[in-house]
């Protein structure tokens, strides 16, 4: 596994690729050695773009592979229907993979996205408007909800 670490508004982005992206993460520090190309710079230079209000769709989906059960690939993937400065709510999702009574299983799956804002999971909110919880806490969460001009209770 290779590394690459990146300082952006947010904190530090770590993104863990082979051929192809992994994971991109928060992370307190560096705790690998720091191997960057331009896979993850272009991954780098979007995530900026949107945490800076210019970009609103990735186009570097083809460079990253979400792994693990069917199940769990079919969450993360149903995150990026998503649009930008919408929210939706667990149950939603749960309905949109065909699996309406797994709500738990859902929030479980997004709880473990494995990519950091390229698949939204902070645009998933409980279903009657509140923020819910988010891997990197609810001040984050806000901050990318508000980014998006997207609507949500307090």
């Amino acid at each position: 596994m290779k590394y690459a670490y990146y300082n952006t508004k947010i904190g530090i982005i770590e993104i863990a690729y082979l051929d192809i992206i992994l994971s991109i993460k928060l992370v307190d520090n560096k705790t690998q050695k720091d191997t960057k190309n331009a896979m993850t710079d272009l991954v780098y230079k979007e995530i900026c773009e949107y945490l800076d209000g210019f970009r609103r769709e990735f186009s570097v989906y083809d460079l990253l592979e979400i792994r693990g059960s069917d199940f769990r690939k079919s969450v993360i993937k149903a995150l990026k229907e998503i649009p930008y400065g919408k929210t939706t709510s667990y149950k939603k999702i749960a309905e949109k993979i065909n699996n309406p009574k797994a709500l738990r299983a859902v929030g479980t799956a997004i709880g473990k996205n494995p990519f950091l804002i390229i698949y939204p999971c902070h645009r998933v909110i409980k279903s009657d408007g509140r923020i819910g919880a988010f891997a990197y806490g609810t001040k984050l969460k806000r901050y990318l909800l508000d980014i998006e001009g997207a609507k949500y209770k307090n």
